[in-house]
């Protein structure tokens, strides 16, 4: 095991808090592997040893990255998340077969895969916007994570008001999925949406409302005007 593994998890072992890893345990559905910390604790460790990475070649430091993961600690998780993130710089498309792998393999719970899509897929997407297309294939995958990443991998450059066609087109392909975390995925990827194009996606929701299940609905239209909203709700939806 590498050194630097090594002093981390002594790390984690050390600030870990029991009372925190009970609680964390009531935010999911499904069991997770925890130490018991605080989210800014865990940050504050990735960027104490990014600097002892950082200038190991990118290959290295995925492959520390895998091994993080391999453990399926949920802050471990959050470690890989800043490290990929940390690299964007040096991102190349062959970069997302890697992380295509991790999410299909290592991802369980709905925090490692908003942590690491949000910023280290988003990032990417943004460098190579034709890989839309691979994210569209994910909608398809038996593997909940990966549908969900689908979606939440396009939250912040719709956040900025891009990708607005792309996102209502994974948001059709995951339109009528059954599993509430997808739900919620592709329901919160619209609400960004909806910051810079509210029309557009108003529209998009009244067009599909009656086929939306509820919860991506109302994950959708959240930030919209009273009047919106309540148009929205007017009459029932697939429940």
């Amino acid at each position: 095991m590498d050194p630097v593994i090594t002093r981390i998890r002594d790390d984690l072992e050390n600030i870990a808090d029991p009372a925190i890893k009970e609680t964390s345990k009531r935010f999911f559905k499904e069991e997770i592997r925890c130490y018991g910390t605080k989210t800014a604790a865990v940050i504050a460790l990735a960027k104490k040893y990014w600097k002892d990475v950082k200038s190991r070649p990118k290959p290295e430091i995925f492959s520390l990255c895998e091994e993080l993961y391999r453990s399926g600690y949920m802050e471990e998780s959050f470690i890989v998340s800043e490290w990929a993130h940390a690299l964007s710089g040096q991102y190349e498309r062959s970069d997302l077969i890697v992380f295509r792998h991790w999410i299909d393999t290592y991802i369980t719970n709905w925090a490692s895969c908003d942590g690491f899509c949000n910023h280290t897929l988003g990032e990417f997407v943004e460098q190579f916007p034709d890989s839309v297309t691979e994210l569209k294939r994910w909608t398809q995958s038996d593997n909940r994570w990966m549908r969900r990443a689908a979606a939440v991998s396009l939250i912040i450059p719709a956040k900025h008001g891009n990708f607005l066609q792309e996102s209502m087109e994974i948001a059709d392909l995951l339109l009528t999925d059954s599993d509430d975390m997808v739900q919620k995925g592709y329901g919160w990827l619209l609400k960004e949406a909806s910051r810079k194009h509210t029309g557009e996606i108003f529209a998009y929701v009244i067009k599909n409302k009656q086929r939306m299940p509820r919860t991506a609905l109302r994950y959708a239209i959240e930030l919209m005007p009273q009047e919106m909203h309540s148009e929205a709700m007017k009459k029932d939806w697939k429940r």
